[in-house]
């Protein structure tokens, strides 16, 4: 049995993440099976209409479903990835996809003794940057540390990083809206 505790993985995302990790586990497939939920999460991430199916609660999951293993097939993706995609789809829980495959991302992460940081910027970072922030990451205590890395223009500039359950934001747009709240505050 595969423990939940201490990965900062709870509810939901936790129970399909243990599960998952131990099915890849138990047929010597784990690498693969990491790796591949990584690319799936970037492909939804990068894949507007993708992202805009798995989002749609109005999704029709009777024709999602076949149309989903058919492309993950396709691709190449381990029969073990796609099951578990398709319980999610059978489960009603399409929409919560990319929560999963982050969930399981972190969970594995934590199995094996990483730490995942998700940064969030407004432009990809270039090597310079990714190299410095990882550094800084390791100075701080955080071990080995695994980047996600996610891009949102609306942040304007600046970051947002998740480590675990913790948020650290520097981003132009929470600065704007900290000066925003705090000019109706004065008013």
């Amino acid at each position: 049995m595969v423990e939940i505790t201490g990965t900062g993985e709870t509810g939901l995302t936790a129970r399909y993440a243990a599960a998952l990790y131990a099915l890849a586990f138990e047929q010597n497939a784990l690498n693969q099976v990491v790796e591949q939920m990584r690319a799936l999460s970037l492909l939804i991430e990068h894949s507007k209409p993708l992202a805009a199916l798995i989002a749609n609660p109005l999704t029709d999951i009777r024709k999602a479903a076949p149309a989903l293993d058919e492309a993950l097939a396709a691709q190449g993706v381990l029969p073990l990835v796609r099951n578990f995609v398709q319980v999610v789809v059978a489960n009603r829980r399409l929409r919560d996809l990319p929560a999963l495959l982050q969930g399981f991302e972190a969970y594995a992460a934590a199995k094996r003794g990483e730490t995942l940081a998700i940064v969030t910027t407004a432009h990809r970072l270039n090597d310079t940057q990714r190299h410095a922030l990882l550094a800084r990451l390791v100075e701080s205590g955080h071990g080995t540390v695994n980047l996600a890395e996610r891009i949102d223009p609306s942040l304007l500039g600046g970051l947002q990083l998740q480590i675990g359950t913790k948020l650290y934001d520097t981003s132009l747009k929470s600065r704007l809206n900290r000066l925003n709240y705090s000019l109706k505050g004065a008013a």
